[in-house]
């Protein structure tokens, strides 16, 4: 049961949390612009590290699958959920002001 909770929660979280400080300091670094591609190509890596870790808990660790892939799927959706609110957070503070000016409020 423990293996479940490492690899169904902790793994992704991990992955995810450093995506995240990633992603901000790519935000507050390099720009929104370029933290938008950032964020396209983090879908990628992080496809390819949600089908690494179902790989290894299924084949290599030995999970059930009918437990494990919705215990990993649902945790990579909130997380990615969360990491999208902080992000966007971050992406609205480093807006310019003359661009802030031109929104209608």
């Amino acid at each position: 049961m423990a293996m479940y909770f490492v690899m169904g929660v902790l793994a992704p979280s991990l992955l995810n949390l450093l995506h995240l400080v990633m992603g901000i300091w790519v935000v507050m670094s390099r720009g929104n612009l370029v933290s938008l591609g950032f964020s396209a190509m983090g879908f990628l890596t992080k496809t390819i590290g949600m089908l690494f870790l179902t790989w290894l808990g299924i084949e290599i660790v030995g999970l059930d699958y009918r437990i494990y892939v919705p215990i990993l799927s649902f945790v990579w959706f909130f997380s990615h959920i969360c990491e999208a609110f902080v992000i966007n957070h971050y992406m609205e503070n480093n807006v310019p002001q003359w661009i802030q000016d031109l929104q209608i409020k």
